[in-house]
This record gives C-alpha cells, sequence and structure tokens, in this order.
C-alpha cells in the first residue's frame, strides 16, 4: 500500500449517523489536501446518495459499497458479532484485512468494534489484548491514556504493553520525540496501589525496554501533562475521561451563567471573547476525537458514538496519521523484549 492511504469507514455508525459521517468526509476532504486518495464508504446506498449529492466534497473522494445491514449502537458484542457479517462495520474492518485500504473508522458501538477487529484482525505478535488509546487536552498540547474502556481488568504484562503501544501512539500521533509513560495510580510512592499496578510499575522498570518511563503518576497529572503518556486499565480509564467530559461541562455551564448574570460580567465576556474561544476550542473533545484500538492486526479508529462532524473529520486525520506511519515496526522491539523477558522469567 502506497501513500496516499485509503480509508474504509462505516457511515452507518453513531448517534447522528450518517449525516455526520458524510459531512464530516466533507470537512476532511478540504482539510487532507490530497493525502488521501480514496475513501470507502460502507452504508446503505439509498441513504447515503441524497447524502453524498449534498456534500460534493465527500462525493469525489469515496467509492459507495453498500450494505443493506449495520450494527446498532444498542447491540451487545455477544448479539453484534453473530449478526455482523456483511454489515457495514464488518465490511469497513475487512477491508483492512484484505489490504484494500490502510484503517477502518467507525462512530459505532465500541465493544461491537473490538470484537470484529480481532476476528478480523487478529492481535499483533506478543500483544495479549487491545486497548484503546484517547488523547487528553493538556497544557503543552495532547496526553495520551489508555486504556479507555476495552478492558475492564487488566493483568500487570498487559499493562506493560499497553505503555509500549501508547508510546508509540504518542510519537507518531501527537509528535513527541520522546513520549514519558506514567502509570496511574492512587500515590506516587512505591508502596501506594494494588498488587497489580506494583507488579507492573517493577516489570517497567526491570525490562530494560526503550521507555522513557517517569513511575506512578496521579488522576490530578492527566490533565496537566505530567507525562505523555498516562497507562492504566480499562475501568478507570474509562471513568476518568467520563469524569473529565463532565467536569468541563460543568465549568462551561457555571462560566456562561455566572457571565450572563449582569451587564458588567457581559462586558468583560465581551472584551474577553478571544481568550474564551481559544479555551473551548483546548478543551472541546471534537478536537481530541479518534481514539485507536491498539494491539491489533490492524489500524481500527474508534470515532465518539455522539460525536459531530468535526470530530469524525479529526478521527479520519488520526486514521491518516497512522496509516502513513511505520507504527508496527516501532512497537516490535519494545514488544519482542519484553515478551523474551517473561518467558527467560518462566523457563
Amino acid at each position: 500500500m502506497t501513500n496516499p492511504v485509503c480509508l474504509s469507514v462505516d457511515a452507518m455508525g453513531g448517534d447522528h449517523a450518517p449525516e455526520a459521517i458524510i459531512a464530516g468526509i466533507d470537512l476532511f476532504a478540504i482539510q487532507a489536501n490530497g493525502k488521501v486518495s480514496k475513501i470507502l464508504l460502507h452504508g446503505q446506498q439509498q441513504v447515503l446518495e441524497p447524502l453524498l449529492a449534498k456534500f460534493p466534497n465527500a462525493a469525489k473522494l469515496c467509492e459507495l459499497r453498500h450494505t443493506e445491514t449495520y450494527v446498532a449502537m444498542t447491540d451487545k458484542p455477544s448479539q453484534a458479532i453473530r449478526r455482523a457479517r456483511g454489515s457495514s462495520m464488518w465490511n469497513a474492518v475487512r477491508a483492512v484485512k484484505e489490504g484494500e485500504a490502510n484503517a477502518a473508522i467507525s462512530a459505532g458501538n465500541t465493544g461491537a468494534l473490538m470484537v470484529l477487529g480481532k476476528v478480523l484482525l487478529g492481535m499483533v505478535k506478543n500483544v495479549h489484548r487491545p486497548a484503546i488509546a484517547a488523547s487528553w487536552p493538556s497544557p503543552d498540547g495532547f496526553s495520551v491514556v489508555l486504556d479507555v474502556g476495552a478492558n475492564v481488568v487488566c493483568t500487570a504484562p498487559q499493562l506493560v504493553e499497553f505503555a509500549i503501544l501508547g508510546e508509540a501512539f504518542a510519537r507518531i500521533v501527537h509528535q513527541k520525540e520522546s513520549p514519558s509513560v506514567g502509570l496511574l495510580n492512587v500515590g506516587t510512592e512505591d508502596v501506594k496501589g494494588n498488587d497489580v499496578v506494583r507488579e507492573a510499575d517493577q516489570m517497567l522498570r526491570a525490562a530494560h525496554l526503550k521507555l522513557n518511563y517517569a513511575g506512578f503518576v496521579e488522576g490530578n497529572h492527566i490533565s496537566m501533562g505530567r507525562t505523555d503518556v498516562v497507562v492504566t486499565d480499562g475501568f478507570t480509564g474509562n471513568v476518568a475521561v467520563k469524569a473529565a467530559e463532565g467536569t468541563a461541562k460543568l465549568a462551561a455551564m457555571v462560566l456562561k451563567e455566572s457571565l450572563m448574570s449582569n451587564w458588567l460580567y457581559q462586558l468583560g465576556a465581551l472584551l474577553s471573547r478571544g481568550a474564551f474561544l481559544k479555551m473551548k476550542d483546548k478543551m472541546d473533545p471534537k478536537n481530541s476525537n479518534g481514539g485507536l484500538f491498539l494491539g491489533l492486526g490492524g489500524l481500527v479508529v474508534k470515532s465518539h458514538g455522539s460525536t459531530d462532524a468535526e470530530g469524525f473529520a479529526n478521527a479520519l486525520h488520526v486514521a491518516r496519521r497512522m496509516s502513513a506511519s511505520n507504527y508496527m515496526e516501532v512497537i516490535q522491539e519494545n514488544l519482542s523484549a519484553f515478551a523474551d523477558g517473561q518467558q527467560e522469567k518462566t523457563s
């Protein structure tokens, strides 16, 4: 596969699909400026054709692949996998498996997308479970947090694998030259945390990996960018992300109510409009939309289900950057070194 890349999109997945998906592709087509040769668009032809007529930039970039069925947002993964064959999500991922596309993107059912990714693409050698990596606003740009929902319970070796995968993601997507990696804990002292977290810390220190490992970090360190990568289990990571999103929305509501409470504050808001817009842009989740299922044998990007056109366009940019990278080669050296070390301990 040569650059410019080809992307494969599930047009029917997401709370606002398919219009938000097509509008996002239309915006992305302008921004990408020829860096993507084609988008394979999977979904119901009778629904998508009128939308493509409405968004001409998307129409020029897309090759429509009709699929009558799609995976609903409410389907459980076990249900989805039984009826997923031939769906828009299935065909989007299958295009990566068959070498037609570099990456698949969907805003659909997260659990179903992870299962389909594992079934169709398999896992990278020496990785046991995929992890969802999310970008988190920080003072100097973005941090990477993983896992944010794929694995509720993790072992210590899996957390080490996540550290390796997340470090490569930060290096490629956020262009960090030597990303620092932290392990999320309830304190930074060696005695803090449960057995799994402490064991993972010991493994990361003893494995002699090519990682800039910085030790334990706490929850407040994520937003402050203490490290470029924060590693945790999917339960904790998902709660952290949702709590941060809720806090950001609350802060915006309180600020708006306060500024509108009297004319003097309104005047101050008008004078500070540029600063407020800059803050809004920094904190807006759609500007960091696009989580990657790290560890799969191919690239699969998960967009937030409720995203709008701008958010989906950003997910497409994540897929494009990863597709044009040597991500698989970057992770192999550390994964192999860690696997060899674990094998020596058990032999």
